[in-house]
């Protein structure tokens, strides 16, 4: 599918490239994301723009307020079907999860702020592999700047909540509003028509840790009350082991992906390494996953799984489900 960009668009980039000043810039951007068709193909047009329009507002809000503080940069490229951060308060557990799901071996310590920078780990789940990244802790008087960056490029989130801690849910709760402060929401589900491009939300699942703590039950309650209403929770206990399995599928099922496994012409298909595309994604979309000269001259493909028949031929537009097999036709 065709981004199909209408005439204004390109007048409003062309004022974006001919901008001299922040404030120049963000007015192009703004009117680019207004004119900009908001469908499935232009997803990727959408994120370059949001991006760019957050980097220009915080460089407007740098020069509003001074420099900021001196800090480091982190940069972790995105890897496997895609990238869910750990956020939480501190002592939450978000390093012991990491180490469960993942080979990663992050500090883990009885006191707060033991991490103190990004991890990443890639975790498996069945046949693909997802990159989570534990983020330091969030507090009201304490936030490290990267946390921001992270948020807004992550597909989704984990928000660890301590169940072991009376102060677990109300911890959960500043995480949230520290966040809001910034434009970022953790959310269940996405909102309908994002209007503004300076605003992020975020699939999130709230992980309730440390289930097999004295008193959890109490606070689970609380938790419940609290935010119950803004995305689903799953209990776990990092230590024991509790519902880890679980975690695993609901934190693949919040990327909103589908496995799609190539069959080469006249040869047997590799049931191993799926290609992941989003849910809803059609054979041209798979295609582009393969290889972009494969999109450009695609013409029809053969499925087996959800066409009516296997082996079916199909048009480009095909919408694809969950462990299809695609033969693509030039």
């Amino acid at each position: 599918m065709a981004v199909n960009l209408p005439p204004q668009y390109h007048d409003a980039e062309a004022e974006y490239k001919k901008a001299r000043t922040p404030e120049e810039k963000l007015a192009a951007l703004k009117k680019m994301w207004v004119i900009l068709p908001k469908h499935k193909a232009s997803e990727k047009v959408q994120a370059i723009l949001k991006t760019k329009i957050s980097e220009v507002t915080d460089e407007l809000e740098t020069a509003r307020t001074g420099p900021k503080k001196s800090t480091t940069s982190y940069k972790i490229p995105h890897q496997g079907a895609g990238t869910v951060i750990f956020l939480g308060g501190p002592n939450a557990g978000k390093s012991s999860l990491l180490r469960k799901l993942t080979k990663a071996t992050p500090e883990v310590a009885p006191y707060p702020f033991t991490t103190r920078e990004p991890v990443p780990g890639m975790m498996d789940w069945e046949d693909v592999r997802v990159q989570l990244i534990d983020l330091p802790p969030i507090t009201a008087d304490f936030y490290e700047p990267q946390i921001t960056d992270f948020a807004r490029t992550a597909n989704a989130a984990a928000l660890v909540v301590d169940l072991g801690d009376d102060d677990g849910p109300f911890a959960a709760e500043t995480v949230l509003e520290r966040l809001a402060e910034r434009k970022i929401h953790l959310v269940g589900s996405l909102p309908e028509g994002q209007e503004d491009p300076t605003v992020f939300h975020v699939p999130t699942l709230l992980v309730a840790n440390k289930i097999d703590a004295d008193g959890s039950a109490d606070r689970l309650d609380i938790l419940k009350e609290m935010i119950a209403d803004r995305m689903p929770i799953l209990t776990v206990s990092a230590e024991r082991g509790d519902n880890m399995a679980e975690l695993r599928t609901r934190l693949f099922q919040l990327l909103e992906m589908i496995r799609v496994y190539a069959k080469p012409h006249g040869k047997p298909v590799d049931m191993t390494a799926p290609f992941t595309i989003h849910a809803g994604g059609t054979v041209l979309d798979f295609a582009e996953k393969v290889h972009s000269d494969l999109a450009e001259h695609l013409k029809a493909a053969k499925v087996w799984g959800s066409a009516q028949f296997d082996g079916q031929t199909v048009k480009r537009d095909h919408v694809l489900r969950d462990k299809d097999v695609v033969e693509l036709s030039m």
